[in-house]
């Protein structure tokens, strides 16, 4: 009996100490009044010249862009993945009508323009397929 009174002691003891350490470690957070705001995402200020179209739209504009950065720091929200294709084909431009062109993922930068419209591509195939005449090399 004097057996089991020493183990249950020694394990009342050790169970008082982890409690008494545990209650050490305890860490209240104060958050203050109402929910926190979270930062403002930051805008990216560099984009890759990796190639992976996407269609993207803002307002009634669509626009085919070389991948996703280039959409979202032209203010364009991403629609699908893949170039964008035209509903009608009409127009005179070197779009190939109903038939999908498909580029390289070569980066040459072009400016082009549609209906008064200037906008930079990565490359003279992007422009074209987008309906948009290639005016000048480089950016606009």
């Amino acid at each position: 009996m004097k057996f089991l009174a020493a183990i249950f002691s020694r394990q009342g003891f050790v169970i008082l100490l982890l409690s008494a350490i545990l209650a050490a470690c305890t860490v209240v957070v104060d958050e203050g009044p109402g929910p926190r705001p979270r930062p403002p995402r930051p805008e990216p200020q560099y984009c890759s010249k990796q190639y992976e179209p996407v269609c993207a739209r803002r307002g009634g504009d669509r626009q085919t862009f070389a991948n996703s950065c280039l959409a979202d720091r032209a203010g364009y929200r991403i629609v699908r993945d893949g170039p964008c294709r035209d509903s009608g084909g009409g127009g005179g431009g070197g779009g190939g009508g109903e038939e999908q062109t498909f580029c390289t993922r070569e980066y040459a930068p072009v400016c082009g323009r549609r209906h008064g419209e200037m906008r930079t591509f990565p490359n003279s195939c992007e422009a074209r397929a987008a309906d948009y005449r290639v005016v000048g090399d480089g950016p606009c």
